[in-house]
């Protein structure tokens, strides 16, 4: 997506984040919530192939929670692969049918999303 692409859709953005006037200021005054409210606000804006998401959701208030996971359901179902790395059997649930369950980097066990996480914590 070039810059032009980008400016098109700055409204939806700027309506999904709730971020207001901040939007005008420079990323390095954002906290760490308005810096997740942005980058979904980015990437759930544009239709990737695919997308690669490591969980970040935790900086976020339970307001915009509960806004950011409507907007992720719908972006995985427009999407050809998203990849989310989450502790949140519940959002991986919404999100994902296949999953991975990595250890010190390394790929322990794939299959259908139950049969990893009923795996795991049978484990743990």
């Amino acid at each position: 997506m070039n810059r032009r692409q980008m400016e098109k859709r700055i409204d939806d953005i700027a309506e999904f984040t709730e971020l207001g006037d901040y939007l005008h200021l420079p990323l390095r005054a954002y906290s760490a919530g308005m810096r997740v409210r942005l980058a979904l606000g980015v990437v759930t804006t544009i239709d990737p192939e695919i997308l690669i998401l490591d969980e970040g959701l935790g900086a976020i208030d339970a307001g915009f929670l509960a806004k950011a996971r409507s907007r992720l359901v719908d972006l995985a179902r427009r999407s050809g692969v998203l990849v989310f790395a989450s502790h949140s059997d519940e959002l991986l649930a919404e999100l994902c049918t296949t999953a991975l369950r990595m250890d010190e980097g390394r790929i322990r066990m794939s299959g259908s999303l139950r049969e990893v996480i009923d795996t795991y914590k049978s484990r743990v």
